[in-house]
C-alpha cells in the first residue's frame, strides 16, 4: 500500500530546498573560541555580532557560532568532522591534540582508530562541542553516497573503507 508521503519522498520532495547551508555550535566565550578557531583548528571566521561568530572551511558550508548562557557537552553521535588528507595526517593531529590539550582546553580525546570507513579520533573543545579529525578522500564522505544504498552494509562492517588513495593531495 502506498501512502502520500512515501509517494512524495519517492517522487518529489515537499520542500524545494538546495543546499545545506549552516548548521549551530555553541560557545561559553567567544573570544576563547574564535581563538582556538583561528589558532588550532585552522577556520575561517568572522564576527557577526556581540554574541555570534560564523565559522567554515573548505566550502561554502557554514556554522553560525552563539555564545550562550549556559552550554552542555556536545553528545559524541553530534560531532563536527574536520578531514586530513591521510591517516598519517590523522595520527600527527592526534599527537598535537595531545601535547595543546591544555592550552586549548581539549579534553576526553580518543585514541585513532578505523571507524565508519575512515580513520579517525575525537575530543572535545573548551566549549565542550564534539569534534572528528578524519582521513577523508577529496569531497569528504561524497565516496559513500557514490556507492548509493548500502541496505545494512557498510559503516561497521569489518574491512568497510574508502578506496582512494591514502593522500588525497588534491582535497
Amino acid at each position: 500500500m502506498t501512502t502520500a508521503a512515501t509517494e512524495t519522498t519517492e517522487k518529489r520532495p515537499g520542500l524545494k530546498t538546495r543546499f545545506i547551508s549552516h548548521g549551530t555550535l555553541g560557545s561559553k566565550n567567544l573570544d576563547a573560541t574564535r581563538k582556538f578557531y583561528e589558532g588550532f583548528l585552522g577556520l575561517d571566521v568572522v564576527r557577526t555580532s556581540p554574541v555570534s561568530l560564523m565559522i567554515r572551511l573548505g566550502g561554502d558550508h557554514v556554522y553560525a557560532v552563539v555564545q550562550t548562557g549556559h552550554k552542555e557537552r556536545m553528545p559524541r553521535i553530534y560531532h563536527n568532522g574536520l578531514d586530513v588528507l591521510s591517516d598519517a595526517d590523522v595520527d600527527e593531529a592526534y599527537q598535537l591534540c595531545q601535547q595543546q590539550a591544555e592550552l586549548w582546553g581539549l579534553h576526553d580525546m580518543s585514541p585513532p582508530h578505523e571507524r565508519h570507513g575512515t580513520y579517525s579520533f575525537m575530543f572535545w573543545d573548551l566549549d565542550d562541542n564534539a569534534w572528528e579529525i578524519l582521513s577523508n578522500p577529496k569531497g569528504g564522505y561524497t565516496w559513500i553516497f557514490e556507492q548509493g544504498d548500502l541496505g545494512g552494509k557498510g559503516h561497521f562492517t569489518p574491512g568497510f573503507r574508502h578506496k582512494r588513495p591514502d593522500a588525497d593531495a588534491t582535497q
